[in-house]
C-alpha cells in the first residue's frame, strides 16, 4: 500500500469525435452538447469529475468545436442582463454551469486516430501525475457518483482503476469486458489480468464490461507514444492499458448505479426521460405526456 494517499487533480475529457450517429443535428452542434433535459450532455461529466476532487478538466477537441469552450466560459452580458431584470434564479443557474475554482483546459485533436490518440494529446498538461478519463458519452449514475466512489478506494489502493459494470453475457460482445486476476480486495476493487475487446459470449472472461472511467499513472504516455495500432487501425487505450498491466497493477471498481449510452439515440432519449423523471417539477407533466402516448393495453 502506498505510503501517503495519491492525488487526483486532473481530468482528459476526450470530445472530438464528429457524433455522426446524430446527424443532421450534429452537422451544427456538437454531440457533447445536445441537452439531457436542460444540460449539455458533457455537463454531466465534468460535474461528476469535480465531486472527485479534479480541479483541471482537459478537453481534448477538434477544429470547429468552439461551442463546448464557450459554454464553460463566464458569459458577463447575459449575468448582468439577468441581474437587470431581477431573475436570480436563472442568474445561478447559469453561474453554476461553470464550476468554481475549477481550470478548463483545452488541446486539439489534429487527426481522428482513436481514444488512445485523443489521450495522448493531453500528455503535456497532465505532466507527471495521475489522472482521470472520463467519455461523456457515458452518462452514469450513482450515490456517491462512479469517479467519486473509484478515486475513494484508488487512493488506498495506488495502482490503476477502471470502472466495471455487469451487462447480460449476452451482450458482452458489444463491449470491452475486464479478465479478473482474482477475487475483489478489501477495497472492493478487482485485480485485472486484461481487457478483452469485444469477446464472444463463449470466451468472454467474464460478463463486467468497461463504461468509460479511469484513473491512469502517468506511464501510461509512454505506451500511447508508441503509436501501435490496433481495432479499427487506431490507437487504442485499451492497448495500451494492457501493456501497462506488465509493470503496473490495474484494479477494477464494480459500479452498480445507471448507464446511459448517450453515443446512441435510444440511450441518448432513455437518459432524458429518467433524469426528467427526477426532477419534482417536471415528473408529473412527464409521466402524464407519456401516458399520452402509449397505447392502451386492448387497443
Amino acid at each position: 500500500m502506498p505510503s501517503a494517499a495519491p492525488i487526483l487533480r486532473k481530468a482528459v475529457l476526450p470530445v472530438a469525435g464528429a457524433g455522426t450517429r446524430f446527424l443532421p443535428v450534429t452537422k451544427a452542434v456538437a454531440k457533447e452538447l445536445l441537452p439531457v433535459v436542460d444540460r449539455p450532455l458533457v455537463s454531466y461529466a465534468v460535474e461528476e469529475a469535480v465531486a472527485a476532487g479534479v480541479s483541471e478538466i482537459i478537453f481534448i477537441t477538434a477544429p470547429g468545436k468552439p461551442a463546448i469552450q464557450d459554454y464553460f466560459s463566464p458569459a458577463p452580458a447575459l449575468e448582468a442582463l439577468l441581474a437587470e431584470r431581477g431573475e436570480t434564479h436563472r442568474l445561478e443557474v447559469l453561474r453554476a454551469a461553470v464550476p468554481a475554482g475549477v481550470r478548463f483546459s483545452y488541446v486539439q485533436q489534429d487527426r481522428p486516430l482513436g481514444l488512445g490518440h485523443a489521450v495522448a494529446c493531453a500528455r503535456a498538461l497532465v505532466g507527471e501525475e495521475p489522472f482521470a478519463v472520463l467519455l461523456p458519452d457515458e452518462l452514469l449514475r450513482g450515490d456517491p457518483p462512479c469517479l467519486a466512489a473509484m478515486a475513494t478506494a484508488w487512493r488506498r489502493a495506488g495502482g490503476n482503476c477502471v470502472a466495471a459494470l455487469e451487462v447480460p453475457a449476452a451482450d458482452v460482445s458489444r463491449y470491452g469486458v475486464i479478465a479478473p486476476a482474482g477475487p475483489a480486495n478489501d477495497d472492493g476493487l478487482i485485480p485485472l489480468a486484461g481487457m478483452v475487446e469485444k469477446p464472444a459470449p463463449e470466451d468472454a472472461p467474464s460478463n463486467l464490461m468497461l463504461p468509460g472511467r479511469y484513473i491512469l499513472q502517468p506511464r501510461l504516455f509512454h505506451h500511447l507514444a508508441a503509436g501501435r495500432r490496433g481495432a479499427g487501425g487506431e490507437i487504442q487505450l485499451t492497448d495500451a492499458m494492457a501493456a501497462l498491466l506488465a509493470e503496473q497493477p490495474v484494479f477494477a471498481y464494480r459500479f452498480d448505479g445507471q448507464r446511459f449510452d448517450c453515443g446512441g439515440k435510444a440511450g441518448f432519449l432513455a437518459a432524458n426521460l429518467a433524469l426528467a423523471l427526477e426532477r419534482p417539477e417536471l415528473a408529473a407533466e412527464v409521466r402524464q405526456l407519456l401516458a399520452g402516448l402509449t397505447p392502451a393495453a386492448d387497443a
